[in-house]
């Protein structure tokens, strides 16, 4: 007979050693590998094409990349490091991250985080209210960009189309650009 494991908590994860990242979901913590050079550079330009954005429209949203902590549900229960994301709501924003649903998450899917990006984490960010859930899957050449509060259906769209941005009015991001510079 095996014995169960404890359950983790918020403590558990703020306790971590510095520089160790995880994720807590479900009681469980979930270690982040570290991420590929293409994947680096894809959240690179793409954390540079939000800002830019956000800034030159005089926006009062603010982009962030991993690790940043964002306790989903605002309770604890969860922590995740999305690779991006947007906040709108500023009071959301706190020293040590986000508390509550973030309005545009990001996920760039490697080999170790596939069904976590396209399953666990595709419910909880819907389930926590996030508005707009991009999946990039470089191996699969295309961007699903999900807009819950429009559609609970995503949107396909292959690296070749520019993907427009709901959360922020009049971006489009070119990955094709972007995976080409890589």
């Amino acid at each position: 007979m095996s014995l169960p494991k404890p359950t983790m908590t918020a403590q558990d994860y703020w306790a971590l050693p510095e520089g160790e990242r995880a994720e807590l979901i479900d009681g469980e913590l979930w270690d982040l590998a570290a991420p590929s050079r293409l994947h680096q550079a894809i959240a690179s330009e793409l954390i540079t094409a939000l800002s830019n954005h956000i800034s030159s429209h005089g926006g009062s949203c603010r982009a962030y990349v991993a690790p940043f902590a964002v306790n989903l549900f605002a309770d604890d229960s969860t922590i995740v490091e999305p690779d991006l994301l947007v906040v709108c709501d500023r009071g959301k924003l706190t020293d040590r991250g986000c508390d509550g649903a973030p309005d545009l998450v990001v996920e760039i899917v490697s080999p170790a985080s596939r069904q976590m990006d396209y399953g666990t984490k595709l419910n909880l960010y819907r389930e926590a209210g996030v508005r707009e859930y991009w999946i990039v899957d470089p191996s699969m050449g295309r961007t699903m960009a999900y807009r819950f509060d429009v559609d609970p259906a995503p949107a396909f769209y292959p690296f070749a189309t520019p993907v427009p941005c709901g959360v922020l009015e009049g971006l489009q991001v070119d990955f094709a650009a972007i995976v080409a510079d890589a």
